[in-house]
């Protein structure tokens, strides 16, 4: 292991802190770490050192604070330690003013070598004495000789307690939300006191470097108790039938007594798992509704991700055979009857978006009714709109169930999940999906349809707009289903050829994909890495008139993107018919741009339409 001081120098000591207050102190230490070049971005540094602080004061007591952050603003990863002589109010647990510092700054990237010196360094700091040094040390080259003596007695004396089969036998978890300081703090206090107690004890640490020291199956059956001191979800469904004792990490430091004692005398109430998944929420508060949704929302949309990518590259490769090599038709039927259609990735979007929402809300007994539900919706007029809701729908049936039949005898449990579940779960959620919802979006594509019919072609800017803008609004689903069906019938039926109409709509639905595309390059910083990859192919989607390469987005995000890309769209159709283009072909995009009339406007329509959408969705989004 790498000596502390290798990342506590005294390069980054401040002996005599100036400020008076929380804030100003971590100002202080911040402005250190900038002078030695150890962070890269101020702002981004201490905006994480204020979000774990809003989780739970890092002022731990006994005089000392240890804020933390672990991000990408760090260079080198570093501790800045600063002693206050009249101390200050660090909002610390215990309601004293805090008198030694230590702000550790952990890269993204921390190799495990770090992570272990830091979990030492938090070690140190529980045992009384060694803070009373550090309190009285006058030079920083006195505070490097302090730790690197206690640091080499501490690694002498490392090692588990050792097992008395006499003795009471404990088990205990700690974690915290950045699993860089408490964690061990907590770990060391718990061995420490244990120790003097005469009590045996096995803890499992939950840090940055994922769970260490895992506690085994036999350890958890011959525990008296388990203590679990955590600020974030852990595994629970091991502790299922034991005395379980769940508290804030920084009991773990402040009151190991009071834990163990309570562990072995079984004080603690009987833990019984739900027979789910833990939850993955890291930092143990309750979320908001919002989030809950979108945290759903997104588990179902990437899911859908590698179909939209995969499906619509494809298609989009078989559109230019096609154009350029009519000879290579079986290759061409291939790749479509793979990528699209009623046999190839598009034709999964729907189910897969429903089902894994579906089982984000209610675990895997969700994922089927989820599934079946948007396959409903993708076979029927309800579109992807349709799959939304198929998918929440399905995901809170059988939570309702869940909750309903919550009172089983224990002796029937195993009955939920292969048959009370899967039954009235797709029952109801399918009932209601094709006796109730898709009767209604069936009903808005018709109606759609002949107003479309009876606008005819009067005016053809007019009906342009509308269709240009219908393709945006829902992106595969009714709307988009019935402009484009309006279009194939003018074209097929009416004896009008030319593709007047279908210029409208090809241009419309280029539109979305390609205002997602430039709003993720433009308008980089409100938007996650995942997003801007996805951006990057929806300029492949977009030039091959595959407008459900924005489906993800508009899932995500409707109201911006669905109101940016109808405004574009619509403009976009609007101008073919303006300036006159037609283009004899029913799908294609910019491979068949060479049949249009008038190319170079029809380019010129389609970015028109990109810009304005792109320039308006990137300026309305709000940053992450």
């Amino acid at each position: 292991m790498m000596k502390i001081t290798d990342i506590l120098s005294q390069e980054t000591m401040i002996l005599s802190l100036k400020a008076t207050s929380k804030e100003a102190a971590i100002d202080e230490m911040i402005a250190k770490l900038a002078d030695e070049g150890k962070i890269n971005d101020v702002s981004l540094f201490k905006s994480e050192i204020m979000k774990r602080e809003q989780e739970s004061s890092t002022g731990i007591g006994d005089g000392i604070a240890m804020p933390h952050a672990k991000t990408k603003a760090v260079n080198t990863p570093t501790v800045v330690f600063a002693k206050s002589e009249a101390g200050l109010d660090y909002d610390s647990l215990d309601g004293q003013p805090a008198h030694l510092f230590f702000m550790i700054a952990a890269t993204d990237g921390a190799n495990q070598t770090h992570l272990e010196t830091l979990a030492a360094l938090s070690r140190l700091l529980i045992h009384p004495d060694f803070v009373a040094k550090l309190r009285n040390a006058k030079t920083t080259q006195e505070v490097v000789d302090l730790f690197d003596q206690e640091q080499g007695a501490a690694e002498a004396e490392q090692g588990v307690t050792s097992q008395n089969n006499e003795a009471p036998f404990v088990v205990a978890v700690t974690a915290c939300p950045t699993g860089i300081a408490h964690t061990y703090m907590a770990e060391d206090a718990l061995k420490n006191k244990a120790k003097e107690m005469g009590v045996d004890i096995r803890v499992e640490t939950n840090g940055s470097d994922g769970a260490k020291n895992k506690l085994t199956a036999d350890e958890i059956e011959r525990a008296s108790g388990v203590i679990v001191a955590a600020d974030k979800k852990v595994e629970m469904a091991r502790f299922d039938g034991k005395h379980v004792l769940e508290t804030p990490v920084s009991d773990g430091i402040r009151k190991p007594e009071e834990l163990i004692n309570k562990a072995i005398a079984q004080e603690a109430p009987v833990y019984h798992h739900s027979g789910e998944k833990d939850s993955d929420a890291s930092d143990g508060k309750r979320v908001s509704i919002g989030s809950r949704i979108y945290k759903d929302l997104m588990n179902g949309i990437s899911h859908m991700l590698p179909f939209v990518v995969g499906g619509g590259i494809l298609l989009a490769f078989s559109f230019l055979l096609e154009q350029y090599f009519p000879q290579a038709k079986t290759l061409t039927d291939m790749l479509g009857a793979i990528s699209g259609g009623q046999t190839g990735a598009f034709m999964f979007l729907i189910p897969i978006l429903s089902g894994f929402i579906a089982m984000s809300i209610a675990d895997r007994p969700g994922l089927m009714p989820g599934m079946v539900g948007g396959l409903l919706a993708a076979t029927s007029n309800a579109g992807f709109l349709g799959g939304l809701l198929a998918g929440f729908l399905a995901g809170y049936v059988v939570l309702g169930l869940k909750v309903l039949f919550s009172k089983m005898p224990k002796t029937l449990e195993g009955l939920k999940p292969i048959l009370i579940y899967p039954v009235l779960g797709l029952l109801i959620t399918g009932g209601l999906m094709y006796l109730i919802f898709d009767p209604i979006f069936a009903n808005i594509n018709t109606f759609l349809v002949d107003q479309l019919q009876s606008l005819g072609t009067a005016n053809a800017v007019i009906l342009g707009t509308v269709l240009g803008g219908m393709m945006a609004i829902d992106m595969g689903g009714p709307f988009n289903k019935a402009a484009y069906t309006f279009a194939i019938g003018v074209f097929t039926t009416t004896g009008n050829t030319d593709g007047a109409f279908m210029a409208a709509v090809m241009a419309g639905g280029m539109v979305p994909p390609l205002a997602i595309a430039m709003a993720t390059s433009i308008f980089k910083k409100k938007f996650t890495p995942d997003e801007r990859q996805a951006g990057l192919t929806n300029y492949v989607l977009g030039l091959s008139f595959i407008t459900e390469g924005a489906i993800p987005f508009a899932a995500a995000d409707p109201l911006r993107v669905i109101t940016s890309c109808v405004l574009g769209s619509a403009i976009a159709g609007g101008l073919t018919q303006f300036w006159h283009i037609n283009v004899p072909a029913p799908h294609g995009g910019i491979f068949v741009v060479g049949l249009a009339n008038h190319a170079i406007l029809f380019l010129l329509a389609i970015l028109i339409g990109t810009v304005i959408s792109g320039l308006l969705y990137g300026f309305w989004k709000k940053e992450i």
